[in-house]
C-alpha cells in the first residue's frame, strides 16, 4: 500500500512542478495587459481571461500538493495545542468524515455540468474571450480527484504508522 501512497505523492508533486510556473506566467501576462491598456490603449478580453484560467488551474491542480505538504489553511485553534495522538485523530476524522465526503459530493454534483459543458464545447465567459469554458469546468473534477487521491495516500500512511507502533 505504501507503493500506492508513494505513487500518489509523486503524481501530485509532478502536477505541482508543472502548474507552479503558471504563477510566473500569470504575473507576466497581467503585466503585459496593464502595459497594453495604459501605455498603448490596447485591451484583450482573451488575455484577461487567460489570467483567470491560469489562476484557477494553479489553485485547483496545486491543491493536492498543498495537502501533501500539509500547508493548507487550518482554522483550528485547538489543533496546535493538543498532543500528536489527538492531532492524528483530528486528521483521521477530518479525512474520513469531512474531506472525503465533501470531495465526493462535489465530484458527483459537478459532473453533470462538466459533462454538458464538454458536450457543447461551452464557449467564452465574455464576448471575445477564450472559447474553452469546458476546460475551466474540467478543473473541478480534476481538483476533487487529486484531493481524494492525496487523502487516500495520507490515510494509508496514517494506518501504516499506527500498525508500526
Amino acid at each position: 500500500m505504501l507503493v500506492l501512497a508513494d505513487a500518489i505523492d509523486q503524481m501530485n508533486r509532478a502536477v505541482a512542478n508543472v502548474v507552479k510556473w503558471l504563477a510566473l506566467i500569470m504575473v507576466l501576462v497581467q503585466f503585459c495587459i496593464v502595459i497594453g491598456r495604459y501605455v498603448f490603449g490596447f485591451n484583450s478580453i482573451a488575455a484577461q481571461e487567460s489570467v483567470l484560467y491560469m489562476h484557477a488551474t494553479l489553485f485547483m491542480l496545486g491543491a493536492g500538493f498543498t495537502l501533501l505538504v500539509d500547508k493548507h489553511v487550518r482554522v483550528d485553534v485547538v489543533y496546535a495545542k493538543v498532543s500528536d495522538l489527538t492531532q492524528r485523530r483530528i486528521d483521521l476524522f477530518g479525512h474520513l468524515f469531512l474531506l472525503i465526503p465533501s470531495m465526493t459530493a462535489l465530484l458527483y454534483w459537478s459532473w453533470p455540468s462538466v459533462r454538458n459543458s464538454w458536450k457543447i464545447l461551452e464557449g467564452p465567459i465574455s464576448v471575445g474571450g477564450i472559447e474553452a469554458v469546458f476546460l475551466l469546468k474540467s478543473l473541478i473534477p480534476a481538483f476533487c480527484v487529486l484531493i481524494l487521491l492525496q487523502s487516500l495516500s495520507i490515510l494509508v500512511r496514517m494506518f501504516h504508522e499506527e500498525a508500526r507502533t
